[in-house]
């Protein structure tokens, strides 16, 4: 079971070449894969901020995580305890991140990435795909 990194779905759904062919492969599956509100809400910020200009719109994204049978891991209060007791990653702050690693763990999900600032956490229970 995997929890989809917000750039991981953004190249997934572009057909962008960055994406590992094995990653790939997995997504083409639509099974098992789940994405966070955070994700979305990620997605939104960067519509509103202008960092997703040749993009589809966000209603289509939305639209298309639908059709590929993406469960939508939405935020729950445990999630956010876990987030709470995260250690503080000086090399790596930023809050959508390490809300995926806290739904990862309390999720028994593995986050599949193409961030090597990820490898920075070694935590019980964590697991990472890393392109």
């Amino acid at each position: 079971m995997y929890l989809l990194d917000t750039h991981i779905l953004l190249w997934y759904l572009a057909a962008d070449q960055q994406l590992n062919p094995e990653i790939r492969a997995i997504l083409d599956q639509r099974n098992n894969l789940h994405l966070s509100v955070a994700s979305l809400w990620e997605i939104a910020i960067k519509f509103n901020i202008g960092k997703l200009p040749n993009s589809s719109s966000y209603d289509e994204i939305l639209e298309q995580v639908d059709f590929l049978n993406i469960n939508q891991l939405n935020l729950s209060r445990d999630d956010l305890v876990r987030y709470k007791n995260l250690p503080l990653n000086k090399k790596h702050r930023d809050p959508f991140d390490r809300i995926l690693i806290a739904q990862a763990i309390q999720h028994s999900l593995t986050l599949v990435t193409a961030d090597s600032k990820f490898r920075t956490y070694d935590l019980e229970g964590f697991r990472l795909y890393l392109d």
